[in-house]
C-alpha cells in the first residue's frame, strides 16, 4: 500500500516537472519568435558600426502601397544606411502607384546617395520609378521605356445582347459613371477618357523631360510608348550607364565617396513580420508542440485571419501592354 502512495507521489512529481519544462520551452520559443519579429521588423537590417548599403527591390505590377512608402520613409532615415541601390524588374501599373512609389524614392535620395538597377524591365510606371534616382544603370538587354498612358475596362455590351440580358440604368448625367462595360461607350464620354489620357501623358512626358534633362527633339524620340533595349536607352539619355549591381556599387564609391566595401543587405518593403498573421500561427505551433493543446486552442481563437486583396487595374495605367497579351 505505501509502495502505491509513493508511486503516485513520484508520479505526480514527474508531470509537474514535465509541465514546468514545457511552460520553459514555451516561454523560451515565444520570446526568440518575438525576437525575430524584433529584429526583421526593422526591414530586415541590422545596425552596424560601419554602415551598409540598402538594396531596395520592385518587382511586379505597382499600385498604391501604404505600407510600401512607409518603409521607404523609415529607409530615408535609417543612419546606418550609407546609400540605397533600387533594383527593378516591373511592366508598371496605376499611374496614381508608380507616382505614389516614385514620390517615395525622390524622399529616399533626397537624403541617400540613390542609384537604379534596371533587372530585366522598367516599363511605363516602372520607368516612372526609376526616374527617382539621379543614375539609372541597365543591362545590355534589359527593356525601359513605353513611356505613355492608357485608359482600359471591359465592355460585355455584345456578349450581353448575344444572351438577352439588358441593364437598365438611371443615371444623373449622361457621364455619370461611363464607361460602364455594359453598354457602347457613347462619344461623349470616349472624348471625356481621351482627356484623361491625354492630360496623364502630359504629365509623364514631363516628368521624363525634366528628371532626364532632355530637348524636346530628344523627348519625341522616346515618347512614343515603345520600350527600348538598355543598349539603345543609353545613346537615348533614358539611362546613364550599362552594367549591374556592381556597376552601382562602383558608381557610388567614384561619384559619392561611399566605401565600396560596404555591406548591401535587402530593405524590407513587406508589412512588418509583427504584423503578419504567420507570426500569430507560430506561437500557436509552438504551444501544441508543447502539448498545451487547450491554451494553444484558446489562443488561436484569438486570432485573426486575413484575406488577400484582390487586385483591381481597371482605370488609368502606366503599363507595358505588349500587343496581343492578354
Amino acid at each position: 500500500m505505501s509502495l502505491d502512495a509513493d508511486l503516485i507521489v513520484d508520479r505526480r512529481r514527474m508531470r509537474r516537472k514535465l509541465t514546468f519544462w514545457r511552460v520553459v520551452a514555451v516561454v523560451v520559443a515565444i520570446i526568440a519568435i518575438i525576437a525575430m519579429a524584433g529584429t526583421l521588423g526593422r526591414d530586415g537590417l541590422a545596425e552596424v558600426g560601419g554602415g551598409q548599403i540598402a538594396r531596395v527591390n520592385i518587382t511586379g505590377l505597382i499600385r498604391n502601397d501604404r505600407a510600401r512608402v512607409e518603409a521607404l520613409t523609415r529607409l530615408s532615415k535609417a543612419s546606418y544606411v550609407r546609400a540605397v541601390i533600387v533594383h527593378i524588374d516591373s511592366p508598371g501599373g496605376t499611374t496614381a502607384g508608380s507616382q505614389q512609389l516614385h514620390d517615395a524614392l525622390r524622399v529616399v535620395a533626397a537624403k541617400k546617395p540613390t542609384v537604379v538597377v534596371v533587372d530585366g524591365l522598367a516599363a511605363s510606371g516602372g520607368y516612372i520609378a526609376a526616374m527617382a534616382s539621379d543614375h539609372i544603370i541597365a543591362e545590355d538587354t534589359s527593356l525601359v521605356g513605353s513611356i505613355g498612358v492608357l485608359f482600359q475596362y471591359p465592355n460585355f455590351a455584345d456578349l450581353l445582347k448575344t444572351i438577352g440580358v439588358k441593364v437598365e440604368t438611371v443615371r444623373s448625367t449622361p457621364l455619370k459613371a461611363a464607361p460602364n462595360g455594359f453598354e457602347p461607350t457613347s462619344p461623349e464620354a470616349t472624348a471625356a477618357l481621351d482627356a484623361i489620357v491625354k492630360d496623364s501623358y502630359a504629365w509623364f512626358r514631363g516628368m521624363v523631360q525634366d528628371r532626364r534633362k532632355l530637348n524636346p527633339d530628344q523627348l519625341e524620340k522616346v515618347a512614343d510608348g515603345r520600350v527600348f533595349t538598355g543598349r539603345q536607352a543609353v545613346g537615348l539619355k533614358l539611362i546613364d550607364q550599362i552594367g549591374d549591381e556592381e556597376t552601382a556599387i562602383e558608381w557610388l564609391a567614384k561619384n559619392k565617396g561611399i566605401d565600396a566595401k560596404l555591406p548591401v543587405h535587402d530593405w524590407r518593403l513587406e508589412p512588418r513580420l509583427s504584423e503578419l498573421p504567420f507570426l500569430h500561427a507560430g506561437v500557436v505551433a509552438v504551444l501544441d508542440a508543447a502539448g498545451l493543446r487547450d491554451l494553444a486552442r484558446r489562443f488561436a481563437d484569438t486570432g485573426t485571419v486575413r484575406g488577400m486583396e484582390s487586385l483591381n487595374l481597371d482605370g488609368l495605367l502606366a503599363l507595358w501592354h505588349p500587343s496581343g497579351a492578354n
